[in-house]
C-alpha cells in the first residue's frame, strides 16, 4: 500500500467511527517503517518530557470500541505499555481539557471515563503521584465537577488540583509570541506530562486538538494569544513537549467550539488516539474532522518546522485496535 492509499485508508477510518473500526483490520499495521519568582528577570525554562521513538512500537495508535475505558488501555498498551512514559517514583501530571462547564455527553471537556483510566495506569506503573489539573476557561470548580473529571480522576486516586492564582510562576518560554508568561506551577514540577485532548471544532483555528489543549497550562490574558494564535500554539509545543498525547475522539464536538453546548453537535466515534507525535495526531484528527489540511493548520506546519513532528501522518507506524 503506497503512503497516499495509506493516508486516504486512515482518514476514513476517522470518519466512519468506531462502528465501522473492524473493517479496518484488526491490529493492521499502516506502515511497516514506519510561586511567582522573586527576581525580576523570569528564569528560561522548556520542557521537553518526550520519549524517544522506538523502532519496535508504533508511533500512533488508534483504538475503536464501545468503552472508553478500554479504549483508552488498549491505545497505552499498544504504544508499549505506559511503563515506557512512567517510571516508579515519578510525579505525574495528567492533563485534560476541563475548562467548560459542561456535562460529558457535551463534549467540550475529555472523556472522565478515559481520564480515569489513565491515573489509574500511571498508579499501575508506579508513579508516587498523579495530578491531574487544568487552567479553565469557566469557574474551575464547576467545569472540574461537571465534567465529571474531578470525581473519576479522585475515585482512581489522583489530586485534583485547582488553578489557584498563587501556583502561578512566571517564566520565560522562549518563543516567538510567548516569551515571558505565568506557567501553572505543577506542569514546571512534574516529571512527566500527559496531555489528554478532545476532539472539538474551534470557531477561530478550526479545530482545537493536542496542542490547542496546552492553552491549559497557561495563565495571565490567554485571549491577546488569539492575534497570532498559531504561532502561540507553535510555542506552546515547543515550550511543553509531553511525554505522551492522547486524543478523545469518543464523542467529537464538530460544530459550534469551542464550549458547545448543544447536544445535535456532537457525533459519536467511539475513537481514542494516542501518539508520540503530537503534530501527526493533530493533522491526522484534523484531517479526518473537518478535511483540514496541514495549510489550514498554521500551527501544525510551524510546530512542524520546529522539528516537533511530522504533518505526513501516513508515514509513521500506526496501528489499529478494535476492542
Amino acid at each position: 500500500m503506497d503512503l497516499q492509499s495509506r493516508r486516504n485508508a486512515l482518514i476514513q477510518l476517522l470518519r466512519l467511527g468506531g462502528l465501522s473500526a473492524g473493517a479496518a483490520g484488526l491490529g493492521v499495521w499502516l506502515n511497516s517503517r514506519s510561586r511567582r519568582p522573586e527576581d525580576r528577570t523570569p528564569p528560561a525554562v522548556k520542557r521537553n518530557l518526550s520519549v524517544p521513538r522506538n523502532p519496535e512500537l508504533p508511533d500512533m495508535v488508534v483504538s475503536q470500541g464501545d468503552d472508553p475505558r478500554q479504549l483508552a488501555r488498549r491505545a497505552v498498551e499498544e504504544l508499549g505499555g505506559m511503563r515506557r512514559f512512567v517510571a516508579r517514583g515519578d510525579v505525574v501530571v495528567v492533563k485534560p481539557n476541563m475548562a467548560w462547564d459542561r456535562t460529558p455527553e457535551q463534549a467540550a471537556n475529555t472523556n472522565p471515563l478515559v481520564v480515569a483510566e489513565v491515573v489509574r495506569l500511571c498508579r499501575e506503573a508506579g508513579a508516587k503521584g498523579v495530578i491531574v489539573t487544568d487552567v479553565s476557561t469557566n469557574d474551575p470548580r464547576r467545569a472540574f465537577q461537571r465534567s465529571g473529571i474531578a470525581a473519576a480522576a479522585t475515585a482512581e486516586g489522583a489530586e485534583v488540583v485547582y488553578p489557584e492564582e498563587r501556583r502561578f510562576r512566571e517564566v520565560d518560554m522562549r518563543g516567538d509570541v510567548l516569551t515571558n508568561w505565568p506557567v501553572f506551577e505543577p506542569l514546571l514540577e512534574a516529571d512527566k506530562v500527559i496531555n489528554i485532548a478532545i476532539a472539538k471544532h474551534h470557531s477561530l483555528t478550526g479545530a482545537t486538538l493536542a496542542f490547542k489543549n496546552l492553552y491549559g497550562i497557561l495563565g495571565g490574558g490567554r485571549h491577546r494569544l488569539h492575534q497570532r494564535i498559531h504561532e502561540s500554539l507553535a510555542d506552546l509545543a515547543d515550550f511543553m513537549r509531553p511525554t505522551l498525547t492522547i486524543l478523545d475522539a469518543y464523542r467529537v464536538l464538530v460544530r459550534n467550539g469551542p464550549s458547545g453546548g448543544n447536544l445535535a453537535d456532537v457525533e459519536l466515534r467511539k475513537t481514542i488516539i494516542a501518539s508520540t507525535d503530537p503534530v501527526a495526531l493533530d493533522a491526522y484528527a484534523a484531517k479526518a474532522y473537518w478535511n483540514l489540511a496541514p495549510e489550514d493548520l498554521r500551527w501544525v506546519k510551524f510546530a512542524a518546522d520546529r522539528g516537533l513532528g511530522t504533518v505526513n501522518f501516513e508515514t509513521l507506524r500506526t496501528k489499529i485496535a478494535r476492542v
